[in-house]
């Protein structure tokens, strides 16, 4: 299946590398130089992805995510931030990025991040895990239309965290190092850590009462993360 991808980059060097190598590997790339024009684009024709780098004039990337995310929470989106910034990463992950590419970067790398965030997006695994509905207390996840809601009220999660979610509902009770969550979840056998931190701590703003004193998804000091379900909980 042919994906359309939106590469958003001031510096047309980088941008036609990146697209380059992605219509290699088949997919229809679009180009915007600016923020102001990533938004233009995205709102006459939305793609499956957008590559979008954090340091542009004007509307830089993090505003643009931060705008996406508020229209379109469910648009996967790749960020590519400067080696060393890693507050960059990291606000970029808060914001909603499901996933980040630090510069100078392997072209080929990135297009693999991509390839495997559009997969988690909508393109079922080789050996996909069986579909089922989760209930917990007020909280249901639907995993074939990969939907949620919590009290009634449809929760706005990107692509990553519905992924964590519904990793965590398949096997709650077990606890599970930031090590395993990166694997399991994200498929990285190395990576940085703060990625699932991150990801855990939105998650929590979003199902949990009191995101400081959460009941569902709980530290375990020393490991990792444990997610406790409600008794009678399926």
């Amino acid at each position: 299946m042919e994906h359309q991808v939106l590469v958003v980059d001031d510096d047309p060097t980088v941008s036609d590398v990146v697209r380059r190598y992605l219509e290699q590997s088949g997919c229809r790339v679009r180009l915007a130089a600016d923020g102001s024009a990533a938004l233009a684009a995205v709102a006459a024709e939305r793609p499956d992805l957008v590559v979008l780098d954090v340091m542009m004039p004007g509307l830089d990337g993090l505003e643009v995510c931060r705008r996406l995310r508020h229209d379109q929470p469910d648009l996967p989106v790749v960020m590519l931030t400067a080696l060393g910034e890693e507050a960059d990463r990291v606000l970029g992950l808060e914001i909603g990025a499901d996933d980040y590419v630090t510069k100078p970067f392997s072209p080929r790398e990135l297009v693999l991040r991509i390839r495997s965030v559009l997969r988690r997006a909508g393109t079922p695994p080789a050996e996909p895990e069986p579909a089922a509905i989760f209930h917990d207390g007020d909280l249901t996840a639907d995993t074939a239309r990969r939907v949620a809601w919590l009290g009634g009220e449809r929760l706005q999660l990107t692509v990553r965290e519905f992924d964590l979610l519904e990793f965590l509902l398949r096997h709650p009770g077990r606890a599970w190092s930031r090590a395993d969550l990166l694997g399991k979840v994200w498929g990285w056998q190395i990576g940085d850590q703060s990625t699932v931190t991150v990801h855990v701590r939105r998650l929590r703003e979003k199902i949990e009462d009191d995101p400081a004193a959460p009941r569902r998804i709980l530290t375990v000091w020393g490991i990792g993360y444990r997610y406790e379900a409600e008794a009678g909980s399926r």
